[in-house]
């Protein structure tokens, strides 16, 4: 899979500072340019609410972080960039101008992409020695979450370089969709143009207020979107019949006059005051910031619900995150160290996110199940049972297990897990995990489990492999050197 060595950014702000966010997360270096006075400032509390938001979102093994330098030209920090991703205000001869100055500092064979939301690409390519490797790659806030991005090629520009292009966003969890045409506002935007243009109107002619249409849109259409889109979601609602039906029942009611799409509304300092105060009472006792976390809590256990549909192979946004994890898994983290096999194996680092918890702030009881089920997979991989070993049709499955509550885990604290082999044979393999508060080394849950090694396609155990027991043999031989954990073969109920 072609991957980016290394990125520039032109351009700080909110989705300058997401992209550099997303590079860097990926363990991409980065070289940001941007005059803006305040815009490590910026850029740093951007990629601070990433890093929150990478912690919620995945146990699988990041990178090691990217570094990210802030340079005094745009000369400087392109030099040695195969991506570089412009994202300076909407303003036609400034991009331009930024765009030809990449052009003439950078490799030739480097990508050069725009977050541009609606300008033309042929447009901004004009001026360009080497047009053929310029497209527009059009993300959505915030980029470090949100998996798409939207590539349109102008008229010099090369299939190649798009479908290059497409490749390299992969790696970094994101997903790169390519337009057949270039179009203003390309696709997103038009669509989120139609929907705000008859929002404004609604406002405006005193329909309801911003918090009620929000409220429209979050608990009924907006749900659907999410999971399916536009036609998928119109395609169940013409029953068994499918898309004919559902356009020969709804298709005539387009010619009735519902919307004003086609008139533009007066955005005259009375609407204004009206948007504004009403948005004002809907949530402006919350800072930006605040909401920016809250919404980023969201996405994410939009995410994670979306990554366990279609049998765990992931829906939507989620099927983009689980292929994203799968990437990070099979790269193991970078650099790995050598294991202490004398004491118990601490595998995982974890905190509990908003998507973690119940009514209560306590994390909830499947999310236990999560850690002691993620853990046991570190150890797997420890022993060579990763991905490809489970593609080939064999793995360890679970049999039994025996959890113990000992403590509450809430809302925010960071977690880590230590696992001790019991006991194992070619079939076998016995184990204790327990979940401890990072802060203060407390044991909050114990689990004991059993796994079997199965042969998945035949669907029966069988005996692993002579190089998976090579690998479990030093760590089970060193771990019957140790203490038997308190609580291993207790029952439910069991007095203490």
């Amino acid at each position: 899979m072609s991957s980016i060595q290394k990125a520039a950014c032109i351009g700080g702000g909110v989705i300058g500072g997401a992209w550099a966010a997303r590079f860097v997360l990926a363990g991409i270096d980065v070289d940001m340019y941007d005059p803006h006075p305040e815009a490590e400032r910026i850029v740093g509390e951007v990629l601070g609410n990433a890093e929150r938001a990478y912690a919620m979102l995945t146990m699988a093994p990041l990178p090691p972080r990217g570094k990210i330098t802030f340079c005094k030209s745009i000369k400087e920090a392109v030099e040695g960039a195969d991506w570089i991703q412009e994202s300076v205000p909407e303003r036609l001869e400034l991009k331009r101008n930024v765009i030809t100055q990449i052009d003439a500092a950078t490799d030739p064979q480097a990508l050069i992409g725009s977050s541009t939301s609606g300008l033309m690409p042929t447009d901004l390519q004009r001026d360009m020695k080497h047009p053929e490797r310029f497209f527009v790659a059009h993300p959505y806030n915030p980029v470090y979450l949100l998996p798409l991005a939207e590539l349109v090629g102008g008229q010099k520009t090369s299939p190649e370089t798009l479908k290059a292009a497409q490749e390299k966003l992969a790696p970094i969890g994101m997903k790169g969709v390519i337009l057949k045409k270039e179009i203003e506002a390309f696709v997103g935007d038009r669509l989120l143009e139609a929907v705000w243009r008859e929002g404004l109107w609604l406002i405006h002619d005193d329909i309801c207020d911003t918090e009620t249409l929000d409220d429209v849109i979050r608990y009924s259409f907006g749900m659907r979107w999410a999971q399916m889109g536009l036609f998928e979601t119109y395609r169940i609602a013409g029953g068994e019949a499918g898309m004919r039906h559902f356009l020969a029942q709804f298709g005539p009611c387009l010619s009735w006059p519902w919307t004003k799409l086609t008139d533009v509304v007066d955005l005259d300092d009375a609407l204004i005051d009206k948007i504004a105060a009403q948005s004002d009472a809907q949530s402006g006792a919350r800072g930006i910031r605040e909401l920016e976390r809250i919404r980023d809590e969201n996405l994410v256990g939009i995410m994670q619900a979306l990554k366990a549909g279609d049998g765990g192979q992931g829906w939507g946004a989620g099927k983009i995150l689980a292929e994203f994890e799968k990437h990070l898994w099979v790269q193991g983290g970078g650099a790995k160290k050598e294991p202490d096999f004398s004491a118990p194996l601490r595998l995982l680092d974890t905190k509990v996110g908003a998507a973690w918890v119940d009514y209560n702030g306590h994390m909830t009881e499947y999310r236990y199940l999560q850690v002691f089920a993620d853990t046991a997979d570190m150890l797997l991989r420890l022993i060579g049972v990763d991905f490809a070993y489970v593609e080939a049709g064999h793995s360890y499955y679970t049999v039994e297990t025996h959890i113990r509550h000992l403590g509450e885990a809430k809302l925010g604290q960071k977690l880590y897990s230590t696992l001790q082999v019991l006991s194992s044979d070619d079939k076998r393999l016995r184990f204790f995990t327990t979940i401890y508060n990072a802060e203060t080394n407390e044991a909050l849950a114990t689990a004991e489990q059993l796994m079997l090694h199965v042969d998945s396609k035949a669907g029966k155990s069988v005996a692993a492999p002579f190089d998976v027991l090579a690998k479990l043999k030093p760590i089970a031989e060193a771990h019957a050197k140790l203490p038997i954990p308190e609580g291993v073969g207790r029952s439910v109920g069991q007095k203490r």
